[in-house]
């Protein structure tokens, strides 16, 4: 019988932000305890660090360029809204075809927001994202008709993309990381029994708003807070004395207010972690664990104040560090399976590793590779991963990164300045390296290996072995981009909120 298969979506979790990490400040008993049962992967990382992108790119099994989404901010209009048309095979599709019961729970972040990408349902919680004005979440529909009173399931007066924090507003039930699971809870006490189940229960935080119940922001506002790293490359004389607006990405603040952030954000970590622990208690009383395949995961992380930074979107580990654990069924021998593997690994080897494990083909269009053989105790095929993130409307956020098991790599291409990084001996980023000779070996090695990624796309990124500044040039539109489109079938004309986006209209004159 095929193994059942759950996987643990976050949005904005930090790498580090686990005990079985090596953080002794946050509290995560039950990722602990799925990791000493699995594997951990100390070195993961979102191809693209922030929410579509690498949402597509764990959907798809396929790298940014090859699945069409580069980033968010320079394509708000289309490529952000491309992620849920368009693809000829997806993770849960595949597993649908192979004879899964699949669902999605939580936050999806597709386009049109009720598209299935292959599930067989979804049941939604979008934060406040509308993008058809009649479309409402299933979560909202349900807070209205449970609330106790005229609560709003945003009334504590938060930004989602903001750095101040607060208890949640209502009781702890109403809270849209209790309802994850409740409803995942629901899903396995209906499902079919007769075939085994594919279920995505994706979490709308720790994202911002950084809302605990009021038991997790205490636990972390009593605690005295580790300090926050800032490198000796930071120009923090350019942030002194400048107010810091809540939707800020860069900004110092003063201590009480980034201890508020950070008590917030790692109480919405535990609080997701006690959640995950009602899932499991009912899998193993249910007699249902033993033959599940447990994969946790991230599509990116959050800043939290690194190096005067908040959100997403650098290439630094705040950021673009994510979790991955990978727990195989119990009910098979694991006896001699790698618990800890320090090997690169990206969220795209995803879908290739849960098919593998649960015997499903693997497509050719899949980038990732499965990550099995590497639990099993092989070497790892690769010798680098690579990301990028692309934002026209910011440039000092428009890169393309390189981290291979010691170095890290960072091309900002529209301001063409670089970054490198000894993540063995300096794991938190504070020595810039670029301009030690010491390191002129291994800088030319990580330029090569991002030239090896570029040259094959011919898109002006490189000229005769070398990077090429970006600065003034045009965002560079992937072939996958058009390609998308055409095998759509919503061609962007039904249930979107006024057609097909005006971005792209420009780029392939679809008005002519």
């Amino acid at each position: 019988m095929r193994p059942n298969i759950v996987l643990i979506m976050t949005d904005q979790f930090r790498g580090d932000a686990m005990g079985c990490a090596g953080n002794k400040f946050v509290e995560t008993p039950n990722l602990d305890s799925l990791a000493a049962q699995g594997t951990l992967f100390n070195a993961a990382y979102s191809p693209s660090p922030s929410c579509v992108p690498a949402r597509a790119c764990l959907m798809t099994g396929m790298t940014p360029w090859n699945c069409g989404v580069l980033g968010m901010s320079y394509e708000m209009g289309a490529g952000c809204g491309c992620i849920g048309v368009g693809f000829e095979h997806t993770l849960p599709g595949e597993l649908a075809k192979a004879g899964y019961q699949t669902i999605g729970i939580g936050k999806m972040h597709f386009t049109p927001q009720r598209a299935l990408m292959g599930f067989h349902q979804t049941v939604l919680d979008e934060s406040s994202r509308v993008e058809d004005i009649n479309f409402k979440s299933d979560y909202v529909r349900w807070f209205e008709k449970n609330r106790p009173a005229d609560f709003h399931f945003a009334g504590h007066g938060m930004d989602w993309n903001a750095w101040p924090a607060r208890p949640y507003h209502a009781p702890e039930y109403l809270h849209p990381t209790y309802w994850t699971v409740e409803r995942s809870l629901e899903f396995l006490e209906n499902r079919d029994i007769s075939a085994p189940f594919f279920l995505k229960m994706s979490f709308a935080r720790p994202h911002a708003p950084y809302d605990p119940p009021q038991y997790y922001f205490d636990m972390y506002m009593n605690k005295d807070m580790p300090d926050v790293p800032v490198g000796d490359w930071v120009d923090e004389e350019s942030l002194i004395g400048k107010t810091v607006a809540p939707d800020a990405i860069t900004g110092i603040l003063p201590d009480g207010d980034l201890k508020c952030t950070r008590a917030g954000y790692y109480g919405n970590i535990t609080f997701i972690d006690h959640q995950i622990g009602r899932l499991i208690f009912y899998l193993k009383n249910n007699e249902i664990f033993d033959n599940t395949i447990f994969v946790f995961s991230a599509d990116h992380g959050d800043m939290q104040g690194d190096h005067h930074m908040f959100r997403k979107g650098v290439a630094y580990e705040g950021s673009a560090h994510i979790p991955l654990i990978v727990t195989l069924p119990t009910n098979t021998d694991n006896s001699k399976n790698i618990k800890k593997i320090n090997k690169p690994a990206v969220i795209q080897d995803i879908m290739p590793t849960i098919l593998e494990a649960a015997r499903v083909t693997i497509p050719d269009d899949v980038d990732g590779i499965s990550l099995i053989p590497q639990i099993k105790g092989e070497a790892s095929p690769r010798e680098f991963i690579h990301g990028e993130n692309c934002s026209e409307v910011n440039p000092p956020r428009d890169i393309q990164y390189i981290v291979d098991e010691k170095f890290k790599y960072i091309w900002f291409m529209r301001i063409d300045t670089e970054q490198l990084f000894d993540l063995e001996s300096d794991p938190q980023e504070l020595h810039n390296l670029i301009n030690d000779p010491k390191y002129s070996d291994t800088l030319d090695k990580m330029r090569k290996h991002l030239v090896s990624v570029l040259e094959p796309r011919n898109s002006g990124y490189t000229k005769d072995g070398k990077l090429v500044s970006q600065a003034g040039r045009p965002a560079v539109d992937p072939p996958s981009y058009r390609k998308r489109y055409e095998r759509s079938e919503y061609k962007w004309r039904n249930g979107y909120n006024g057609g097909i986006p005006q971005h792209f209209k420009e780029i392939y004159d679809l008005d002519k």
